[in-house]
């Protein structure tokens, strides 16, 4: 059984009732559920993944001290604490006096603040435009149980995927990346004898098209060492997959180097292909400069339009 799903059932045969019994009277202002940046909050845990990190349990959100003071807080604290430590093989984690747990009593600001860099998940253009989409999807991954305030789970529909222009804005600025790293860069650091720089624009190319890929498909990119799992997963150019770990795991001597040119011909003609199927280019070409261009031509506020091309690539 995948850790989500302990952490669903841990929250039903135990939290459910304590919050029922011992909480009632505050019930309706209380959030249970999982999410953030464990592995069972994006369904990729496996056997490896309960090596560190890994217990049954579950998030218990409360609103600010205006409407649940400190008092009852520490009150839910310890009553968490009370919860059975073992269930299903899982040992529940000690809390700690200085945080670090991902489960337990955790206030709706402070996750947000963590996580958006706003303690109520309102961002601004220059918010989208910086803050992680792994953070972002840590906020918004994994499941709500139960939401009595329906706070927190309208902020996560809020901030479920980035507004249209934001969306495209990124995509343009990884799209000339591509060009640069790949269709340019890559060659001529060969020509130049640099390998080592010739390995680092293929991870370029390979990393800015794995970004270009998520937001064709209009899902947040995850934490690198997820990126390929979760690419596998993808309705879109997913069977890129393979292709981008070989451009980054192979090396840059003899007849390969000729192979890796020509597989970055092959990517940027298959995203070329997805951008012009879904009418977001206007160009007539196989430069992913020009395309970059050309999708940035379609950003429809004027203020995001106009921003360097490059300004919401970290």
């Amino acid at each position: 059984m995948k850790g989500l799903e302990i952490a669903e059932k841990y929250y039903l045969e135990f939290g459910k009732n304590m919050i029922d019994t011992e909480f009632s009277d505050i019930k309706d202002k209380l959030a249970a559920g999982i999410c953030g940046g464990g592995s069972e909050c994006f369904g990729f845990d496996d056997d490896i993944s309960k090596d560190h990190d890994f217990e049954a349990g579950f998030c218990i959100f409360i609103p600010d001290e205006d409407v649940i003071d400190r008092k009852t807080e520490f009150a839910l604290e310890r009553a968490y604490a009370k919860l059975p430590k073992e269930f299903m093989g899982l040992k529940k984690s000690l809390l700690s006096p200085v945080g670090g747990s991902r489960h337990g009593i955790i206030r709706i600001s402070d996750f947000l603040l963590e996580k958006t860099g706003t303690k109520d998940g309102s961002l601004t253009v220059s918010d989208w435009l910086t803050v992680s989409e792994n953070s972002l999807l840590e906020a918004t991954n994994g499941k709500i149980f139960f939401d009595g305030l329906g706070l927190i789970t309208k902020i996560r529909d809020e901030i479920a995927y980035l507004p249209e222009d934001i969306r495209i804005k990124k995509l343009a600025g990884n799209l000339l990346i591509m060009a640069q790293a790949g269709q340019y860069n890559y060659s001529r650091c060969l020509a130049h004898g640099e390998t080592g720089a010739a390995q680092l624009a293929a991870f370029e190319f390979a990393n800015a098209a794995i970004n270009v890929i998520f937001l064709l498909n209009k899902k947040y990119v995850p934490y690198y060492k997820w990126c390929f799992k979760a690419l596998r997963g993808l309705e879109k150019l997913s069977n890129l997959a393979d292709t981008l770990e070989f451009l980054i795991s192979s090396e840059n001597y003899g007849a390969v180097c000729e192979t890796k040119a020509e597989v970055i011909e092959d990517v940027a003609k298959m995203v070329i292909d997805e951008l012009q199927n879904e009418e977001l280019t206007e160009a007539i070409c196989l430069d992913l400069e020009k395309h970059a261009y050309s999708v940035n031509d379609r950003i429809a506020s004027p203020q995001i339009r106009n921003l360097h091309i490059l300004s919401a690539i970290k």
